[in-house]
């Protein structure tokens, strides 16, 4: 009986597959238009900020410590106008309302 082969067979390298998790959560930015600005986008793993948390403009939910996101900004803007926002947020801003209605009692972070 020969070993176990742990290593995938063809086709399929390591990798390639470093590569699409770079492009997904780390690593290079872009820049996408939105409502007549260029803005820069760039995404984020969540392991680099631990014991942080945003709440994304798209849904107006938490984003929890170490949930890969994204960060979008006007590209003329400045550090204060850095928002993070989920990725199906982002890839959904034209679809949803202008802003979302908070009810009184909840918080803002």
């Amino acid at each position: 009986m020969s070993p176990r082969r742990n290593r995938p067979r063809g086709g399929e390298s390591p990798i390639g597959n470093a590569r699409e998790q770079a492009g997904r959560y780390g690593g290079g930015g872009a820049t996408e238009s939105w409502q007549g600005e260029e803005w820069s986008v760039r995404p984020v793993s969540g392991a680099s900020a631990a014991g942080k948390r945003y709440r994304c403009p798209g849904c107006d939910q938490e984003i929890p410590s170490g949930v890969p996101h994204l960060v979008a900004w006007p590209e003329f803007g400045g550090i204060d106008d850095r928002r993070h926002w989920h990725k199906a947020c982002w890839n959904a801003r034209d679809r949803r309302t202008t802003r979302v209605q908070r009810s009184r009692n909840a918080p803002r972070h």
